[in-house]
């Protein structure tokens, strides 16, 4: 029989700057992990999430001149590169950048890029009798420095100089650009680790996925005082039924219940619970302060306080979450 003994719950009453670091890759190109969890979801200290990619800008059209090509003013997040800014973006001026043509064989890809200085570079690929989609590959795109982006390619079948033609110059995303955002991901801010919708293209140096960095917070717990009922943010299954002839068709719905728990404050109004009302916050529940297992949820505040003659002020607070509690050994 399991007794709640000795119990401490604690909120989020500060946070702790975490400032950009490369997330790891699980080993799928899909998953990474960051050093640092939970992420703070309050208002001005959520965590950013920034892919290496380009974000604004860098058409790339023909030049008038001979092999280059004209590539318009941009912005690309690469947080930790030289030319990126606290916020991990780099602005870059627009330009001319010159390609270069296969010597002995017909067919070659140069990929248009911006270094970590923030400069417009080509790198080029193998030369081969044909095109291809292979990295790496005789006629195929080149693998790109890890500290770059690929803003798109030129493809050129011929070995004379010429002006580049519009129909040899490629920018599909996630084929030939690099975007920030593509593909879109999701967070899990318990575990600090971000999913995307599909695996990162392997096309760096050392056929490795582009970078990913995060900024965050990290909450800094305290101890609430005269508290009880805590109640975590559990999932809860409903059987539905449909009647049809000679049998039951049943199926299962599953909802999300809030957290909560009861406050007994001093005056209602300058209790630390009612200072942080609407925020979201994480909470830490030990059900023995002794022991090391412990449950995080994160969620909105909200109070409902009541006034008894002769007792304490009552504050009923909800824990509103987007995730269920996770609990944890230690």
């Amino acid at each position: 029989m399991a007794i709640t003994n000795n119990p401490k719950l604690e909120y989020e009453s500060g946070q702790s700057l975490q400032d950009f670091e490369q997330m790891s890759d699980t080993g799928d190109g899909t998953t990474f992990e960051a050093s640092f969890a939970p992420w703070s979801g309050r208002s001005g200290f959520e965590a950013s999430v920034l892919p290496f990619g380009l974000a604004t800008g860098g058409d790339i059209t023909p030049n008038t001149g001979s092999d280059s090509v004209a590539v318009a003013a941009l912005t690309a997040y690469m947080p930790g590169a030289a030319a990126a800014d606290a916020n991990g973006l780099a602005s870059v001026a627009s330009g001319t950048v010159g390609v270069n043509r296969a010597l002995s064989d017909t067919h070659i890809i140069n990929s248009i890029t911006v270094d970590a200085a923030g400069s417009l570079a080509a790198v080029q690929g193998s030369e081969g009798t044909a095109f291809s989609e292979t990295r790496g590959a005789a006629g195929g795109p080149p693998l790109i420095p890890v500290d770059s982006v690929e803003i798109g390619q030129v493809r050129l079948a011929t070995t004379s100089a010429a002006p580049v033609k519009a129909s040899e110059i490629f920018q599909v995303v996630g084929t030939h650009t690099e975007r920030y955002d593509s593909p879109v991901w999701t967070e899990d801010p318990t575990i600090g680790e971000v999913t995307f919708a599909s695996p990162l293209p392997a096309i760096h140096t050392g056929d490795v996925p582009k970078q990913v960095h995060v900024r965050g917070y990290t909450p800094i717990f305290a101890e609430l005082p005269r508290v009880s009922d805590f109640v975590p943010a559990d999932e809860s299954n409903t059987v539905n039924s449909t009647q049809i002839y000679g049998s039951t068709l049943g199926s299962v719905s599953s909802s999300l219940g809030q957290a909560s728990f009861t406050c007994y404050g001093q005056d209602g109004i300058t209790d630390p619970i009612i200072k942080v009302k609407g925020e979201r916050l994480w909470f830490r529940w030990h059900q023995d302060r002794n022991r090391a297992p412990f449950s995080l949820t994160q969620g909105i505040v909200g109070v409902s306080r009541s006034y008894p003659a002769g007792d304490h002020v009552n504050i009923p607070v909800t824990i509103s979450a987007e995730q269920p509690t996770e609990d944890f050994d230690g």
